[in-house]
Formats: C-alpha cells, structure tokens, sequence
C-alpha cells in the first residue's frame, strides 16, 4: 500500500509522514523496528533522566509520549477501520506527560514498553484489509485515514528520534 496523498490526511501530520522514506506501510514498520531497538539501547538511565532546559520533558516522559500517541492512534485506527462515524477526541499531550509517572520508571521498562506496543501495532496493520486502509474517518475534528495514521505513527518516533538527538545527546 503506498504512501497516502495529502488529502488523506490534515496538513499538520504531513511533518511526520514526510519523514518515512519507504512507500509502504509494512516495509516501514519493519525497517524501524530495528533502528528503535538501537536508539532505545543507546541511552542509559542517567540519560534518561535529562530533560534540556527547565518545563520541558525528560527522556524519560519523551518516551512515554511517544508510546501514549502510538497507542491513541492505534485507538483512532480501529475505529475508522471499523467505520466509527463519531469524531474521536484530541488529547492533550503535556497533561498526559505529566501524569504519566513516567519519571518514576526505568529506562528498561519504558523501552520495553513502546516495543511491546510497536510490535502490536504491526500485528494490528497486518490486520487491516486494502479497504480497512482507505477507510477514513475523524480525529480531533479532522478527517484522515486509517493508511495515514499508520505512516504518521512511524514518522512521530523519527520525529523524535531526531529531537532527542538534537536537543537531548
């Protein structure tokens, strides 16, 4: 199934979906897989306690936002994959993060965690038929597919991937 077109998604996921490379959806959660072990291995839990500049996240939270958004959109995904005619709701990232208890866990766990989750929602996408993926629906107000969800799915960790290196190493 190749990449969605920018119809099939609102304007501001096209920052994470721009940043898979692979046209399709099985390839790129398979290429990614591997790179997130690696990453996730990288970091020690001294690192992973740092957060950049006072107010912002540690590693440790960053993380946990990225498995709580994966999970929200593996939600969102099955419901559109299942026709909900209802427009599920947004949610707000920072209050996750905050109560998240996130900093109170080890790296270990945390990383265990978000590949648990992942290889789930491989299992998940697998399940969807052509059609399933083309099945849109309603997020947050706005109107996206279920193909889409999953390609922004891969280009939020990216996303991340690039923020923590950027900002966080």
């Amino acid at each position: 199934m190749p990449k969605p077109i920018t119809t099939d998604y609102p304007e501001y996921f096209g920052r994470y979906i721009n940043q898979v490379t692979e046209e399709d959806l099985a390839e790129a959660f398979k290429n990614q897989l591997p790179k997130i072990q690696d990453f996730l291995q990288s970091i020690n839990e001294e690192k992973a306690n740092f957060a950049y500049a006072p107010g912002k996240w540690t590693l440790k939270e960053l993380l946990q936002h990225v498995t709580d958004t994966e999970r929200i959109f593996n939600y969102r995904a099955l419901a559109i994959a299942r026709k909900e005619t209802s427009s599920l709701p947004s949610f707000d990232e920072n209050l996750y993060a905050e109560n998240s208890n996130a900093n109170a866990r080890s790296w270990k766990s945390l990383s265990n965690e978000l590949i648990n989750v992942r290889r789930s929602t491989e299992d998940l996408f697998k399940s969807f038929s052509d059609a399933m993926l083309q099945q849109k629906g309603t997020a947050n107000n706005n109107s996206i597919t279920v193909l889409s969800l999953g390609f922004t799915i891969i280009g939020h960790v990216y996303h991340h991937i690039k923020v923590v290196e950027e900002r966080y190493l």
